[in-house]
């Protein structure tokens, strides 16, 4: 992926990429990581991953890195797209607006709105049906500078008790008026009658910079079937 680009421009992009990686997040996995975290933390404790940040800068100082060179101008208008030219101060560097389980088999949509009442989701329990295979996409927007190093966190409890925990790299992006998304790895939803049941997910959408973009409960109903 990255390398092929290099091999192109050459030994001088190496520098520019190593201070612009931030910029699509090349040097995370794009396909999505799922480290399981071997060591027991309390909550809000820093969650560790094998991934070193780049040097943080900001999109204009980005943008003004060997301007002169046509190469690398062209480099970097492959990477961070079209900029935004107006962006309304008001808005948070990023929004998340909503999780979906995305799964074939479901009757129907499971969303939930991640702009909206946070508190409400805490007692509404999305069902998902065991056995089946899912993802969870995160659609989420970018609005002023290049964010680096996402993550999507989630700690899952049954009867007060942790019993899952799970980070996932989202990567690194730049400001765009369009959503992105993201869709972690294929999972099998747990089987048999002792995994039935109610459980309660704290997540988390945070970055390199330990920033809390956004932190909220929901509840996950695993049913024998869709409807029983």
């Amino acid at each position: 992926m990255l390398g092929s680009d290099l091999c192109e421009l050459g030994g001088q992009l190496l520098d520019f990429v190593r201070l612009t990686v931030c910029a699509r997040g090349f040097m995370a996995d794009k396909e999505g990581v799922r480290a399981a975290l071997e060591e027991e933390e309390e909550e809000g404790d820093e969650v560790e991953l094998a991934y070193q940040a780049p040097e943080k800068k900001s999109l204009q100082e980005i943008q003004q890195l060997d301007k002169d060179d046509e190469s690398l101008t062209k480099y970097k208008q492959a990477l961070l797209g079209p900029v935004p030219e107006v962006v309304d101060p008001s808005l948070p560097g990023v929004q998340v607006i909503r999780l979906t389980l995305v799964c074939e088999e479901a009757p129907g949509p499971i969303t939930m709105d991640l702009a909206g009442d946070l508190e409400a989701l805490k007692n509404q329990a999305f069902v998902l049906k065991e056995g089946v295979d899912y993802r969870v996409k995160i659609s989420f927007k970018v609005n002023k500078e290049i964010v680096c190093g996402l993550k999507y966190l989630h700690h899952t409890y049954r009867k007060g008790l942790r019993v899952d925990k799970a980070v996932y790299m989202v990567g690194s992006y730049g400001p765009r008026a369009e959503e992105y998304e993201y869709q972690t790895p294929l999972e099998e939803a747990p089987r048999g009658v002792l995994v039935r049941g109610h459980y309660r997910i704290k997540s988390f959408f945070t970055d390199d910079d330990k920033t809390d973009h956004l932190s909220w409960e929901w509840l996950l109903h695993i049913k024998k079937d869709w409807k029983d």
